[in-house]
């Protein structure tokens, strides 16, 4: 492995915000050129998340319509939600997939790992095709009912250009699925 490949070595890391939900951690690190820099990350929580792309016998997408805090507005998206302690991905997507959706899957498929600005975050997600659903409810931790959208599969494309859908790992995931199925 070439010097400059080498990961920096960390000198000191320290706690410098915190809330309820995050920890903003500070990193000293040195460079295997001897350059020193200070970054700031959200402390890893050590938990990761999974999304699923929910696909009907009748050929059509479900997708969800919830408020974002961080965009302070309602988007379209995929079924989402933490990993919990002591599940699979898998356990965790079809919880998720019964608690937003009220249907789980007796097929799904991974399709890949991503992270969401590593700069800054260590949580990965893990995008999962969903399909041979059976309707099944639990009840989730949303404070109010989520809108389920169906959008027809052949009319997949169309959800590109819709203002709604903007977060970017729905549109990996989607990008994914379209790519599975094909």
């Amino acid at each position: 492995m070439a010097a400059e490949n080498k990961k920096p070595t960390i000198l000191a890391t320290e706690v410098v915000a915190q809330s309820r939900l995050f920890k903003i951690e500070s990193l000293d690190l040195r460079f295997s050129n001897g350059e020193t820099r200070t970054y700031e990350r959200m402390k890893p929580s050590g938990r990761h998340a999974v999304m699923m792309v929910p696909v009907t016998a009748e050929g059509d997408l479900l997708l969800v319509r919830e408020y974002s805090a961080g965009t302070d507005r309602y988007e379209l998206g995929f079924p989402k939600g933490l990993i919990d302690h002591g599940e699979t991905a898998d356990q965790a997507a079809n919880r998720e997939l019964k608690e937003e959706i009220g249907f789980g899957a007796r097929q799904l498929v991974p399709m890949k790992e991503v992270v969401l600005a590593p700069s800054y975050f260590s949580s990965r997600m893990t995008l999962f095709l969903a399909q041979d659903l059976f309707p099944e409810k639990l009840i989730g931790d949303e404070p109010e009912p989520l809108d389920i959208v169906r959008w027809p599969l052949s009319q997949a494309e169309e959800l590109l250009s819709h203002l709604d859908f903007a977060e970017a790992r729905s549109i990996t995931a989607l990008f994914l699925a379209l790519k599975y199925l094909s």
